[in-house]
């Protein structure tokens, strides 16, 4: 029942062989497209990261003295307290 045999043997071996090859053609392939496209792809994502950055825009924020709540310091709004300082 649990005895090696010469067919459980082979098959063992050609998936061993099988999972060796597969992983050393995978590893092929992907040094293949850093070498075609490693400066493309660095570029590109050098990009990006400027165009987030040129685009993330931050805002100071003052707390309302009334409610407590933060609110733009360019545009403050009314918070919905009848003593509120900032126009609605």
């Amino acid at each position: 029942m649990f005895g090696l045999s010469i067919t459980k043997i082979l098959f063992t071996a050609a998936v061993i062989f099988a999972v060796l090859y597969g992983w050393k053609w995978l590893g092929r392939i992907q040094a293949q497209r850093n070498a075609q496209g490693g400066r493309m792809g660095r570029k590109r994502r050098r990009t990006v990261g400027r165009a987030r950055a040129e685009t993330t825009k931050t805002e100071d924020m003052v707390r309302c003295p009334t409610c407590g709540d933060y609110v733009p310091a360019e545009r403050p709004r009314h918070c919905g307290r009848q003593d509120c300082p900032y126009p609605g």
